[in-house]
C-alpha cells in the first residue's frame, strides 16, 4: 500500500471535502442535538459524530491496514505504518453558533510526524492542503508564510482551553504579550489558525493543552509553508505547547512567552 505523501494529501482532500458538506448541511438543519464534554463549555453535536462516521469509513475503505483516531472516540491500530488523526469539526462552538471559523482535519502520520493533511472550512470552501516535502496549498496557489520579523507590529492568534483555571492563566499570558505585538487574535479552532500562518493572514499563532488531533494537519500545512515551529521552550511543538511563526519572529516571541 503507497506511503506517497501526495497520494495521501489527495485522499485526505477528498475525505475531508465530503465530511464538511455532512456538516454544513447539519448547520443549516439547526438540529445539533448538543452535549458536553470536560467542562460546560466543551461542547459536541451530533454531526462531529457522523462527521468522523464518515471519515472513518471512506479511510477504512480505501486504506483497510492504517489505525485511525479521532476525537469523537475512534481508536484503529495500524498494521501499515501510516495512522491518521481526525478532528470531525475543529471549533465545534462556532459551528453551534454559526461562525465560519470551524473545520474538519485529517492528517496522515508514520513514525516521524504528519506525512499529510487537509483542513476544509465548510463554510467558506476553503481546502488547505500539504504533503512532506511538496508544500502546501490552498486551491492552485502555493502557500508562503510572512516575512514579519518585528513583533511589534505582528498579528498573533491564539486560543483558550475549557478549563476556567487554564483560560485565567492564558489570559494572564495573553495580557503579557498583548502591548508587545500588533494584536492578538482568537478566532476559535487551532487548524484555521495553523493554516491562516502558513497563508499570511496570521503572522504567529501560539496555544496550550490541545489534542494532537487539532494540531497536525494544521502544522505540516504551516511547516510546509516555511512557518517555524516549537514548544515555548523552543523545543519541538507539542499539544501541551505550540508556537508557529515567521520565521523572523520566532526567538522573538519566544522570549515574550517566557517572559
Amino acid at each position: 500500500m503507497t506511503t506517497d505523501p501526495v497520494e495521501l494529501m489527495n485522499l485526505a482532500a477528498r475525505v475531508a471535502r465530503v465530511a464538511g458538506d455532512i456538516v454544513i448541511r447539519g448547520r443549516r438543519s439547526g438540529t445539533l442535538d448538543s452535549a458536553t464534554k470536560s467542562t460546560a463549555t466543551d461542547m459536541v453535536t451530533k454531526w462531529d459524530g457522523l462527521s468522523e462516521r464518515s471519515i472513518v469509513e471512506a479511510i477504512r475503505s480505501a486504506r483497510p491496514s492504517d489505525g485511525i483516531v479521532g476525537e469523537e472516540g475512534t481508536e484503529i491500530p495500524s498494521s501499515s505504518g501510516i495512522s491518521w488523526l481526525i478532528d470531525p469539526i475543529d471549533g465545534t462552538t462556532n459551528f453551534m453558533y454559526g461562525l465560519s471559523g470551524y473545520a474538519i482535519s485529517i492528517a496522515a502520520s508514520d513514525e516521524t510526524g504528519a506525512v499529510a493533511g487537509a483542513v476544509f472550512l465548510p463554510a467558506t470552501r476553503e481546502l488547505f492542503v500539504a504533503a512532506r516535502g511538496h508544500g502546501s496549498w490552498l486551491g492552485e496557489r502555493r502557500l508562503e508564510c510572512t516575512k514579519q520579523s518585528d513583533p511589534s507590529t505582528a498579528l498573533v492568534g491564539t486560543g483558550f482551553s475549557y478549563s476556567s483555571t487554564r483560560r485565567e492563566q492564558q489570559g494572564a499570558r495573553v495580557a503579557r504579550l498583548l502591548p508587545e505585538v500588533r494584536d492578538i487574535r482568537r478566532l476559535g479552532a487551532a487548524a484555521p489558525d495553523l493554516c491562516f500562518v502558513a497563508d499570511g493572514r496570521l503572522d504567529a499563532y501560539f496555544e496550550e493543552n490541545l489534542s494532537p488531533w487539532d494540531m497536525a494537519a494544521g502544522l505540516l500545512v504551516a511547516t510546509e509553508a516555511g512557518a517555524v515551529a516549537s514548544d515555548f521552550g523552543g523545543g519541538p511543538p507539542r499539544p501541551a505547547e505550540i508556537l508557529v511563526s515567521a520565521p523572523g519572529l520566532h526567538s522573538s516571541l519566544l522570549t515574550l512567552l517566557a517572559n
